[in-house]
């Protein structure tokens, strides 16, 4: 009768010196390469998506306002398109318009505000005799959405730099001044919005 001259190793057991498997950048490059959550991105597209959406509808209400709003859609496009390739500035260009818009309409206008009045009103009487402000409650909470998103994003990207920093501060800045440039070549009545967000306060 044939018998081992000693128990075999358990399959599980066998390891090569030289498995290629066990060389550690082979591992990082796996890890690279693992899934990420799509949550976040889904935030920024969602999110991004239904303000543009708002910004149609109020441009289709407004005529006045069509080409200020159509370029400054293109903002949100940028954020998306760049936040789901894993671009840092695709966060920052979110984080920036977004958060820029958000904190503009609660300490800097009363368009959020006067879109909850109308909200209750409507509530309590069936009545709404103004759907162009009732608009700004999708509107701040798609923003909202946005902002989520991109801090989100980001924080679950595996390079992180000190120059980032500088870079959201750059995407900031050339941001606001886009949207200042929007507004004075198509709607400049409404630059007297840049001093008030120096001076924030509720409406």
């Amino acid at each position: 009768m044939l018998s081992w001259p000693h128990k075999p190793p358990e399959r599980h057991a066998l390891r090569l010196p030289g498995n290629f498997l066990e060389h550690q950048p082979v591992l990082v490059s796996m890890n690279s390469f693992a899934p990420e959550p799509k949550a976040a991105h889904w935030l920024i597209l969602v999110g991004g998506c239904i303000f543009i959406l708002m910004l149609a509808v109020s441009a289709y209400w407004e005529a006045d306002i069509r080409w200020l709003h159509f370029f400054q859609a293109w903002m949100y496009v940028a954020a998306i398109v760049l936040s789901f390739r894993r671009s840092c500035w695709g966060y920052f260009i979110g984080l920036s318009v977004a958060g820029l818009w958000d904190y503009m309409n609660v300490f800097a206008t009363t368009f959020l505000f006067n879109g909850l009045q109308k909200l209750s009103e409507w509530i309590h009487t069936g009545h709404l005799d103004r759907p162009d402000l009732i608009i700004a409650i999708p509107a701040w909470l798609s923003n909202f959405l946005v902002v989520v998103g991109c801090i989100w994003g980001y924080s679950r990207l595996r390079e992180k730099r000190r120059i980032d920093a500088a870079k959201l501060l750059l995407t900031f800045a050339l941001a606001t001044g886009f949207f200042a440039l929007d507004m004075y070549i198509f709607q400049p009545r409404y630059l007297g919005i840049f001093p008030r967000l120096l001076h924030p306060r509720l409406p």
